[in-house]
């Protein structure tokens, strides 16, 4: 496995300032965001797109500190009601471009969230069979939307070049675990795969340790992001939690750096099952923790990190 790391966890660094800081800590490949819901701090797409010698100097750059470009993330809501929806024209058609151009085969994605029903202009995320008429929302998502946006969407991966998306397993999303992106995956083929992120599954009462046995080769991708379940919150309230991650005081659940929600030892357990499983790909740190400075967080979970890979 691969030290990777997720470049927006910098976002606030400039390009040469995120990879010389990548270079020093002991990174090897990087994940880099195209647009859709990331800004994209570290690359403007456009530019890459329409210049062979900006695509030159962006690698070259990478070569200069031995890094390497693993995967592009165009993370973002195509199946949307609304603006949203223009994720895929926009962000999506213009990552698939760029891959190819860049040599890059694995794309990091959502699977997207559409409304409830013809009209709607808000996503519907269903989580319960109750009442009857959320199995009839279901269904329409998949069947409707969902199934027919992904079939054509591979077929569009394919013709350039791409041989793996991985989908991450977030809420609000029509895949988030096992079972959802198997339905789909069944359905459009082993191009899709899952970016396995532990910090949602433990969000969402899984067990990422058995999640990763039940995968096998379905993982694609592996986000390293960790979560704590905070006591004297969550035992009162659930872990279904709609205050802003900001407020993470008041929270039931936060997003941490490395080690702060599971310590080493649960990491080491973590990734040994996943090099037993046969991954051996890259593991991206993804920095979301709002408790302390982005940097000490980087640091943090990079020591983590080092030690259990």
């Amino acid at each position: 496995m691969r030290m990777s790391l997720v470049t927006d966890s910098l976002g606030y660094m400039s390009f040469e300032e995120m990879i010389d800081t990548a270079e020093a800590a002991g990174y090897e490949v990087l994940e880099f965001a195209t647009g859709n819901w990331s800004e994209a701090p570290h690359l403007n797409v456009d530019e890459l797109l329409n210049s062979s010698i900006q695509r030159e100097r962006f690698v070259n750059e990478l070569n200069k500190r031995g890094l390497k470009m693993e995967a592009l993330n165009c993370s973002g809501n195509q199946l949307a009601p609304n603006d949203s929806g223009k994720h895929h024209q926009l962000g999506v058609k213009k990552t698939f471009r760029l891959a190819e151009l860049l040599g890059i085969n694995t794309i990091i994605m959502m699977s997207g969230l559409p409304g409830g029903g013809p009209g709607e202009t808000t996503p519907n995320w269903i989580t319960t069979s109750w009442p009857p008429i959320n199995s009839e929302i279901l269904n329409w998502q998949w069947e409707e939307v969902a199934l027919p946006y992904w079939e054509k969407t591979v077929q569009e991966a394919k013709n350039h070049g791409i041989e793996k998306i991985a989908l991450e397993n977030h809420g609000s999303q029509l895949v988030y675990n096992r079972e959802t992106l198997m339905r789909l995956r069944d359905h459009v083929g082993e191009m899709i795969g899952m970016n396995f992120d532990p910090s949602h599954l433990f969000w969402m009462g899984g067990d990422p340790i058995m999640a990763v046995r039940s995968l096998g080769n379905a993982i694609y991708h592996v986000h390293a992001k960790d979560t704590r379940l905070e006591k004297g919150i969550l035992e009162t309230e659930g872990s279904l939690d709609t205050k802003s991650v900001h407020s993470f005081s008041g929270r039931s659940w936060n997003f941490t750096a490395l080690g702060y929600g599971h310590d080493v030892t649960w990491w080491k357990e973590f990734f040994t099952l996943l090099r037993m499983n046969g991954y051996d790909g890259p593991v991206s740190l993804e920095l979301e923790d709002y408790t302390m400075d982005p940097l000490t967080a980087f640091y943090k979970s990079t020591n983590v990190l080092k030690e259990v890979l």
